[in-house]
């Protein structure tokens, strides 16, 4: 258990931290308003909160950070109410003031905002997106060379779109193809069939379709609209311009993370409804490590649809970002209450 004053001087360096991004030192704490106390108490609390975890030293500095373990606490115990600024209300509020018909702009907008008013990179999962699973697929021949695949969901969506029929493959082979789709596929969540057409349908083709590879490569282009305008982004360059991220490396391997989309579902899946932040390895992802993942539900008639979130470095203005958030979950919550009336 910490003493007032050790979450006092914890509270200082998380938010002067986070404003500069330089160790922080007993000399400056001491220059701090809210500070009373000498700076030979501010050292040996310092110490002691390195010792218990909660800040951490830099090898170039004599100044202390926060650990993992110091965010975390700052963000359950000391956080402090961030009310948000005209200009960002408006910003906001701008979006649902649109005349917008479709779920995918409203989704598409919100990673832009979301992106523009916190510097960070923005995922902003589609409605249902955990939820549907493919109930049945349909092709239907347009020419010898074109056909058009019907896909449904277990949720009543339907998506059409044409595919180009391999020259190889009959029309017996489609009817094949399309039953052992139905097969093998059937009750599978979306975002897991490029998986599962490689574990569950491949096999099959093989043993059942002369022209296996043609056969394979037709599956995977009738099922592939189903991928699209699920998961949208926002600002992924924003992470170029924090200072924890100028390692190009550590960049790449968070933008390639970015493009496996069963990763980033299970990064964004909500374990419960409404917010969510997740600081450093409690992301579970090792690219994830020195990030802070902030997140909420948004709902349709009381149900949660989708996800918004926001992806920065552990040094993250909490307070601001939790609120931009929160406001904007609520707002395409109603959004899609206002369109689907």
């Amino acid at each position: 258990m910490l003493t007032d004053r050790q979450m006092l001087i914890l509270q200082v360096i998380v938010d002067s931290y986070i404003q500069s991004a330089e160790p922080v030192g007993s000399r400056s704490i001491s220059k701090n308003e809210d500070i009373n106390y000498s700076a030979a108490t501010i050292r040996n609390d310092m110490a002691d909160l390195e010792e218990l975890g909660y800040l951490e030293k830099p090898h170039t500095s004599s100044g202390r950070i926060p650990s993992e373990k110091g965010y975390r606490h700052y963000v359950d115990h000391l956080l402090l109410p961030h009310h948000l600024s005209e200009e960002e209300l408006q910003n906001m509020k701008a979006l649902f003031t649109k005349n917008i018909v479709e779920v995918e702009q409203i989704i598409k907008e919100s990673a832009t905002i979301l992106s523009d008013l916190t510097s960070y990179a923005s995922i902003v999962l589609g409605p249902e997106i955990f939820e549907s699973k493919l109930k049945q697929v349909q092709i239907i021949p347009l020419s010898e060379q074109v056909a058009v695949a019907i896909l449904v969901t277990n949720t009543g969506h339907v998506e059409n779109h044409t595919v180009t029929m391999p020259s190889t493959l009959n029309s017996s082979d489609v009817e094949k193809i399309v039953n052992i789709l139905n097969e093998r596929l059937v009750g599978v969540p979306l975002y897991q069939l490029e998986e599962a057409i490689q574990k569950e349908v491949a096999g099959v083709l093989r043993q059942h379709i002369k022209s296996y590879k043609d056969a394979l490569i037709f599956a995977e282009e009738t099922l592939q609209k189903t991928k699209q305008e699920k998961v949208f982004y926002g600002g992924k360059s924003n992470l170029l311009i924090q200072p924890e991220f100028h390692d190009i490396n550590k960049v790449k391997e968070l933008l390639e993370v970015f493009e496996e989309d069963e990763t980033i579902f299970d990064l964004l899946k909500p374990e419960q409804d409404g917010l969510s932040i997740r600081i450093g390895q409690e992301n579970g992802n090792e690219a994830f490590e020195d990030c802070t993942v902030i997140s909420a539900t948004y709902s349709y008639k009381g149900k949660p649809v989708g996800t918004i979130g926001i992806v920065g470095p552990t040094r993250m203005e909490y307070p601001r970002v939790i609120g931009i958030v929160d406001h904007l979950s609520k707002g395409i919550s109603q959004a899609l209450t206002n369109l689907y009336r």
